[in-house]
């Protein structure tokens, strides 16, 4: 990186100079042209206005009189906002994607939520009006076939068990009516009762949150419970963002060369990464092998 910084350092003195001395669309567009590169080999716009300064330095220094060193700033003026309209192009167009990719998350939810209210009252239904036919047809059955029927009222019992269980995780009806942390325990009750797994859900989110950071951060803790050991999820709202911390103690990994492919058995990632994308997210991950996983969520809030 340091090597790539001093040769745009370089080309952009250059650039810089041959405009002070000749102000001109092509050194305009040579300015824009640095800027791509900027972006491409992954420089800031803080960076990029250090390189600006350090020419900038250099170019009016060797100026002797005020007025040549005020309309060398003028033109030097052109010159940076012409390489910065590559960031500028690159935010707008993150935030574009940012638009896009959480109005996909929000129909996915959507979708969810109608697939879970069929799964849960229409099939629901369906197994009830099932239960009062096989009491009907019990009382014609001789005693030695009511055992078997005793047994598909123990298998429908398991099927409704099972789809219940589903509708709540494609999406709990708490999580709309009480919020996100009643959601979380309950979603922590049903993993615990399921697996074993020991799950401590804690803090406060001091009231609600708005529902697309609500819906993320439970998406989230969702994920990051899978394939979990003895698991802390704790929330603070602070007042311009709520923080969410994740930790098992389970066996870890290698967290950056896991992070550096962008995934991981279990971890989902990917996912994470794209819901926190869609509301202006970030999140740290510190693990390694036998010495469990830390998951740090934040989500900026508008004041």
């Amino acid at each position: 990186m340091s090597e790539t910084r001093d040769e745009l350092a370089e080309q952009y003195r250059r650039a810089l100079q041959d405009y002070l001395d000749d102000a001109g669309e092509t050194g305009l567009a040579r300015a824009y042209e640095l800027g791509r590169k900027a972006v491409v080999d992954g420089l800031g716009v803080l960076e990029m206005t250090a390189l600006h300064h350090e020419a900038l330095r250099a170019s009016v220094l060797r100026l002797a009189a005020f007025e040549d060193r005020a309309k060398a700033a003028e033109a030097a003026q052109r010159f940076l906002m012409e390489s910065l309209s590559p960031f500028e192009m690159t935010h707008r167009a993150f935030r574009e994607v940012n638009t896009v990719l959480r109005r996909l998350h929000e129909r996915l939810e959507e979708e969810a939520k109608r697939i879970a209210h069929t799964l849960h009252d229409e099939a629901g239904q369906l197994l009830a009006s099932v239960h009062v036919a096989l009491a009907a047809m019990s009382s014609d059955l001789p005693p030695s076939a009511r055992g078997r029927l005793e047994e598909v009222r123990g298998l429908l019992d398991r099927i409704e068990d099972d789809l219940r269980r589903l509708s709540h995780e494609l999406r709990p009806t708490i999580l709309d009516d009480l919020g996100l942390l009643p959601a979380l325990q309950f979603l922590a009750e049903g993993i615990a009762k399921r697996t074993g797994l020991l799950i401590e859900v804690g803090g406060s989110t001091r009231g609600r949150l708005p529902p697309v950071v609500e819906t993320a951060l439970y998406r989230i803790v969702q994920e990051a419970l899978t394939n979990a050991a003895r698991v802390r999820v704790q929330l603070q709202r602070e007042p311009q963002a709520i923080r969410c911390s994740i930790a098992d103690d389970g066996v870890g990994f290698d967290a950056p060369t896991v992070l550096a492919h962008r995934g991981g058995p279990g971890l989902g990632l990917v996912s994470m990464q794209e819901r926190l994308e869609a509301v202006r997210g970030s999140f740290q991950i510190i693990s390694a092998p036998g010495r469990g996983t830390r998951v740090h969520v934040a989500i900026p809030l508008e004041t």
